[in-house]
């Protein structure tokens, strides 16, 4: 079994100062001393939310989206209209800070698609919605189009 080193045993009991320990490290470049272990872990971890993170919003997103389309309530549909607004913001603020998951955001759609259609079927089950997304997949239009109103 490995020996833990002083850096591991800090990770597991401390893990803000095992963070401020790293990125002191980093800063002065002192890549003898690192906890390489648990860093690359952590990094990694940071890839896989921000890929949680953009598939809940697009979930979230489209589920509002197929109800705004699809549903005429007009005690609904503002609060649908602001969901829509924040979750395209949140997206949009993240492709900007990670363009890189643009491409993500195409891979997953249909996935997401079929997620949002699932659950809003289950709460509105007398609605027919379309069984496939019938607008732009393209992520700017989906960031940025009132559906609604075509």
């Amino acid at each position: 079994m490995l020996q833990k080193t002083a850096e591991s045993k800090l990770y597991d009991q401390d893990f803000q100062l095992w963070l401020e320990d790293t990125a002191a490290k980093l800063k002065v470049r002192d890549v003898d001393n690192l906890d390489w272990e648990n860093l690359i872990e952590e990094i990694i971890a940071l890839g896989k939310s921000e890929k949680r993170e953009l598939i809940h919003r697009l979930e979230v997103l489209l589920s509002h989206l197929l109800k705004r389309i699809y549903i005429d309530s007009a005690y609904d549909n503002r609060s649908w209209e602001l969901t829509i607004k924040e979750q395209r913001r949140q997206l949009q603020l993240q492709l900007k800070q990670s363009p890189s998951l643009k491409k993500y955001f195409t891979e997953i759609f249909d996935d997401c698609w079929q997620y949002a259609l699932t659950q809003v079927k289950l709460e509105y089950a007398k609605v027919p919605f379309p069984e496939h997304w019938e607008f732009s997949r393209d992520p700017e239009a989906i960031l940025s189009q009132e559906f609604w109103l075509q």
